[in-house]
């Protein structure tokens, strides 16, 4: 009974934390983690630390669920004739990022150069959950957020990459030996056997699904099969962004088919609200006390980096003024695979770095995703891929 009213009690208040914050004009995501850190064990302690990390598995299926929706804007068509162009700027933004917090660490705060190496591969990752609700919230369309849903459905890859480099070149400073190529070629097989693995799903999946499928069946077999994924997945250790949305790309490439998107989206909703209020109860508030400036230098530098970084590339690839100037805008957010990354590379560090790197990560992640959404409604307007509100409505 506790459970289910500890599950009624987060409803309740992200439900109507979101229609507070949406009288301020704010997205609803940000409603969500801001109900969780009142309801947390920091502020009014609703909620039962044994059921918050009870509760892990949410995030995995409702990063499950983005991913398998991402994957619908990576159609064959718009790649082959802006493929190239959207990697390029995925590198920039993301490596840029990577770059400036790295050179922060090492040549400011004179910490060791394999743990600004891996905060910095860690810290190039970017949260797709609260911009894509952010979207999808507003309904927005137009050149800009087909840009940036590409962006971000393609940053995670870029992340693993740089992350399995880092990891490798860290474990060669730490033990004094040679660097060994199985180190990072051994992760990136294995998430590139996760993305065949999920693209073979979407095609299995889009042969079981017919027209005469029944709408209760095809949301059944959806869910089955997202699950699947990401079950196989986290038995290897490996995580699931890849694989399902490599799932949702080679669904909607081969199908065409958007209403099952939408069941999706509409059944997954609770979910993303169990996400997000879950993240905003997770944040250990005293814990930005041992981050200290490093915490803070982190978090405004990697914003710093990734904008640049955006901005440059958009210079380079020739990009629309509006795709130009706020792209970096809305790629703040910071969560899910950064999160997973920062376990990995505790467990490679010495422990007291390992646990810097930890308190970082966790506690701005947090923080990303509360100013997040903000940003990422802002860049929509001023890129007006959105029009702003002229009055207040619940």
């Amino acid at each position: 009974m506790n459970v289910i009213t500890s599950l009624a009690v987060i409803l309740l208040a992200g439900f109507s934390m979101a229609k507070i914050v949406h009288l301020l004009r704010l997205p609803n995501v940000t409603g969500y983690i801001l109900s969780g850190i009142l309801i947390g064990p920091f502020c009014f302690n609703l909620i039962s630390p044994a059921i918050i990390d009870g509760m892990d598995f949410v995030s995995d299926i409702a990063l499950a669920f983005i991913a398998f929706s991402v994957g619908k804007y990576l159609k064959l068509s718009v790649l082959r004739e802006s493929g190239s162009r959207i990697i390029f700027l995925t590198f920039c933004e993301a490596l840029a990022a990577a770059a400036a917090v790295t050179t922060l660490m090492i040549f400011v705060f004179h910490l060791p150069v394999s743990f600004a190496l891996i905060l910095g591969a860690t810290g190039s990752a970017t949260a797709p959950a609260s911009t894509i609700m952010t979207i999808r919230q507003y309904k927005a369309k137009g050149t800009f957020v087909t840009t940036l849903l590409q962006v971000v459905a393609l940053d995670d890859a870029v992340a693993l990459i740089a992350f399995s480099l880092s990891a490798a070149v860290a474990q060669a400073l730490d033990s004094g030996t040679r660097l060994d190529l199985n180190v990072f070629l051994y992760p990136v097989a294995l998430n590139l056997l996760m993305i065949i693995a999920g693209a073979v799903f979407g095609f299995i999946f889009d042969k079981i699904i017919t027209e005469k499928s029944s709408n209760v069946d095809r949301i059944i077999l959806a869910i089955l099969c997202i699950l699947m994924v990401t079950g196989f997945c986290n038995s290897l250790n490996v995580s699931p962004l890849l694989s399902c949305m490599a799932f949702g790309t080679a669904y909607a490439n081969k199908s065409h088919d958007k209403k099952m998107f939408r069941q999706v989206n509409g059944f997954a909703q609770p979910v993303f609200l169990l996400f997000f209020v879950r993240s905003g109860m997770s944040l250990d508030i005293t814990a930005l006390r041992t981050a200290g400036i490093i915490g803070v230098a982190y978090f405004f530098v990697r914003i710093i980096g990734k904008y640049i970084g955006a901005f440059a590339g958009s210079l380079v690839i020739k990009a629309p003024p509006e795709v130009r100037n706020y792209l970096g805008l809305a790629l703040f957010p910071q969560a899910g695979v950064s999160i997973g990354l920062a376990v990995l590379g505790q467990r490679i560090l010495p422990a007291a770095m390992g646990s810097l790197l930890s308190v970082i990560i966790l506690s701005s992640a947090v923080l990303y995703e509360m100013i997040g959404p903000a940003a990422a409604k802002s860049a929509l307007i001023l890129s007006k891929a959105i029009k702003p509100e002229k009055k207040f409505s619940l």
